[in-house]
């Protein structure tokens, strides 16, 4: 059992379990320039919410946050001192097993592929057989081979078959046509990525020949389809990835109308985290008899040390983020925002110290998305500042570090926030700020 203080010095260790979280020394007033003031929600005013000494506005009915009372801050720490070792999954198959074409099968060896996840084990063999799937499982646990792999499977085995993934943002997308690239290299057909922020022109051009994949985000695959560039009248196959996120973003009217332009027998593999009753409806809708595959953990990884920073009435949490990022545990960092707005000038004030930062947000163009992205990624920039567009279905390697420095809007986006750090056997830390009012 170890227990100890965790204080502007030393940030790898623990607060006492159930103790007051850390609490950052006053802040150096004054200078050249006068006290700097940053928040996300309006620009620069005192602790982050513009006036010195008065609590947080309260936004409008919809646009809460969920960390506003002391039993939700609770959610944020989780210091436990007594563990359990989680059970090891042992799966039933191999990917050797799997009765896929020989080509595919030397693909996914090549990759490093021998014991699949659990939505593998139990989603791979379903989808082989032709069976719609739902797959309740959270990101990072490999749904995207647990559909890429059959559905390659049936391309090359079925002449003529065509395959339509929606995914609900454009980072998504792109990772999952990189996905399907590894794996279908060498096998003859083509995938293609049709997403909003990048020229329309080579995607229409691309289309023209008939790529056995589309990937695309319901709002652009809408938009083509109105332009005629997409007839999904020969499309028998469709994946629904991270559906309760794309319902999350409005595009429920978008799904519909692109499922309606389906043929009717439809092979549909279906993933989410959660069972909403919009979810259920849209499976009873769109899917014959699915199987329905839960492979759910628990809400937080065990491998995310989670714990909260305390910001005291006219302390600047940007000036408390600074000193954080400067500490040389924080290598790799991905820092979460409300607003578009706010997290671009959030990333802009960083680089002004000196602190590689990058931002995300849905104002930026595909490709300044993708380069920031790929700059995080490859360890140019050792922050990157985003909002919930990079907290689902985006794989980055070893971030040390989520720091939610806008409160979540619920506790499901925390989740996924936080999800982007502990991966793949690796230990993360992710830490929330929170304004204090009195």
């Amino acid at each position: 059992m170890q227990v100890g203080r965790w204080n502007h010095q030393s940030t790898g260790g623990h607060a006492p379990s159930g103790g007051r979280a850390y609490s950052p020394r006053p802040s150096r007033q004054g200078g050249p320039s006068g006290p700097r003031r940053f928040d996300t929600h309006g620009g620069f005013g005192r602790g982050g919410y513009g006036n010195r000494g008065r609590a947080p506005v309260r936004r409008k009915k919809g646009f809460g946050s969920f960390g506003e009372t002391e039993s939700e801050i609770s959610k944020f720490m989780n210091k436990t001192v007594v563990t359990t070792e989680e059970p090891v999954f042992v799966p039933e198959h191999t990917f050797s097993d799997f009765a896929v074409h020989e080509k595919l099968q030397k693909n996914i060896a090549a990759k490093g592929y021998d014991l699949p996840t659990p939505i593998q084990d139990k989603a791979i063999p379903h989808a082989l057989l032709g069976q719609d799937v739902v797959g309740l499982a959270e990101t990072g646990t490999g749904k995207t081979a647990a559909f890429l792999i059959p559905l390659i499977d049936k391309v090359m085995k079925q002449k003529g078959e065509r395959v339509l993934v929606m995914a609900p943002t454009r980072e998504l997308a792109v990772q999952i046509e990189k996905e399907l690239a590894g794996f279908a290299k060498g096998l003859g057909f083509r995938g293609m990525v049709a997403v909003g922020g990048a020229n329309i022109g080579p995607q229409i051009s691309m289309l023209r020949y008939d790529p056995a994949f589309v990937i695309g985000t319901p709002g652009r695959l809408k938009d083509l389809m109105e332009r005629r560039a997409l007839d999904l009248s020969g499309f028998g196959t469709v994946v629904l990835d991270e559906a309760d996120r794309m319902l999350d973003m409005g595009f429920i009217d978008d799904m519909r109308a692109i499922l309606g332009m389906m043929r009717k027998e439809r092979h549909t593999l279906f993933f989410s985290a959660t069972m909403s009753k919009d979810i259920e409806r849209l499976i009873g809708d769109f899917l014959s008899s699915p199987v329905i595959i839960s492979v759910k953990r628990r809400d937080t990884p065990s491998s995310v040390d989670q714990d909260v920073v305390r910001i005291p009435r006219g302390k600047d949490k940007f000036d408390v983020l600074v000193e954080l990022l400067k500490n040389p545990d924080f290598s790799r960092v991905l820092v979460f925002g409300r607003t578009k707005f706010g997290v671009e000038k959030l990333a802009k004030a960083l680089s002004r110290l000196h602190i590689h930062a990058e931002s995300i947000h849905g104002n930026k163009t595909q490709g300044a998305r993708q380069r920031a992205l790929d700059a995080f990624k490859a360890g140019k920039v050792s922050v990157l500042v985003a909002t919930d567009v990079a907290a689902r279905g985006i794989d980055i390697p070893a971030v040390s570090h989520v720091i939610n420095y806008d409160l979540p809007s619920t506790y499901e986006d925390y989740v996924h926030r936080i999800g982007r750090t502990g991966r793949a056997d690796k230990k993360g830390k992710a830490l929330t700020f929170v304004q204090e009012r009195y």
